[in-house]
């Protein structure tokens, strides 16, 4: 990922993401007086003209929390317009660091689980983060032989059999949609069992009534929306193949997005990919978690990582 603000105008910020051996995250309160005064923020500060982002990190923790920070890397990368200014935030995981965190300027301090944070008490530029905090770096796709629902269900299984469960996404474009429901309660059960989340890729008006964690909107579902589907789920995402896609997608106020193909695969074998590099370019201008999606798997995380992926979604990666 670039390490600087190339756009003129732009309060160039980097902030850190710590977190305590019971998954709570470190949470700083502005100052009333200053801008978003008064909200909770991921704690850091602006970057000196030129400064690269980690060295930027590692001082404004030393200065605002009193640790030295030995290793990071980065989290998301975020624009946002207030309106009265502009900011580029760098979010950064703090891997390591030496010394007891504390409000050197004063800042009331909290520890929080990512699921507990309430993204109205953030500044609006934060929110994503919370998201891609929410998030864990594995998305596994459903693959083929959804007609035959035992034998479906029982691969689900075996597919869930990690240390770090996934996002299931159930697709299944050939089942109806009475069909789809049957089989996509039984596969709830297996992802509860599991702690994994499953998201349903169907209307949204019939994910309403099913089981499960959210729903995953097809790009030509994303484009006829105008608002973010309200059906009690907990997340929304969508597959996109460009830059109009991740926008609308940022601009629902979706939680995550699909971006691909990076690489070329066999079922879209007419499909231009994008490549790394031009994965990052969309990427940094997606304002919301993004994962890598075709011809990538497990192997590709930190790859996806370095350009600046939520992390890596696939099939036969994952499914097969």
């Amino acid at each position: 990922m670039p390490q600087t603000a190339h756009n003129t105008g732009l309060i160039h910020v980097a902030a850190g993401v710590l977190s305590d051996p019971a998954g709570r995250v470190l949470i700083a309160r502005r100052p009333i007086a200053t801008h978003q005064g008064g909200l909770w923020e991921f704690p850091g500060g602006k970057l000196e003209p030129g400064e690269p982002v980690a060295q930027g990190l590692a001082r404004e923790l030393d200065e605002e929390l009193g640790i030295q920070v030995s290793a990071s890397r980065p989290l998301i990368r975020l624009r946002h317009d207030y309106g009265d200014r502009r900011v580029l935030l760098d979010i950064h995981r703090v891997l390591g660091y030496r010394g007891i965190p504390s409000g050197r300027e004063g800042q009331a301090l909290d520890w929080q689980h990512p699921e507990q944070m309430d993204p109205a008490r953030f500044p609006a530029a934060d929110r994503p983060v919370i998201s891609a905090l929410r998030l864990p770096n594995r998305y596994l796709i459903t693959g083929a032989g959804a007609r035959d629902p035992n034998a479906f269900v029982a691969r689900l299984e075996r597919s869930l059999t990690v240390a770090d469960p996934p996002i299931v996404q159930l697709r299944a474009p050939g089942l109806d949609a009475h069909d789809y429901a049957k089989l996509a309660r039984r596969c709830a059960e297996v992802c509860r069992a599991a702690q994994a989340r499953l998201l349903l890729n169907c209307e949204p008006r019939l994910a309403a009534e099913l089981p499960g964690a959210g729903l995953h909107l097809t790009e030509a579902r994303l484009s006829a929306l105008r608002e973010r589907p309200e059906i009690g789920k907990a997340l929304v995402g969508a597959s996109c193949h460009g830059a109009s896609a991740l926008a609308k997608a940022a601009e629902l106020g979706l939680d995550y997005a699909l971006l691909s193909p990076v690489r070329p695969t066999r079922s879209h074998a007419d499909a231009i990919p994008l490549g790394w590099s031009r994965f990052a370019e969309l990427v940094e201008d997606a304002c919301l978690p993004v994962y890598a999606l075709g011809g990538v798997d497990a192997a590709d995380l930190d790859a996806a990582i370095d350009h600046g992926a939520q992390g890596v979604a696939g099939i036969s990666g994952f499914w097969d």
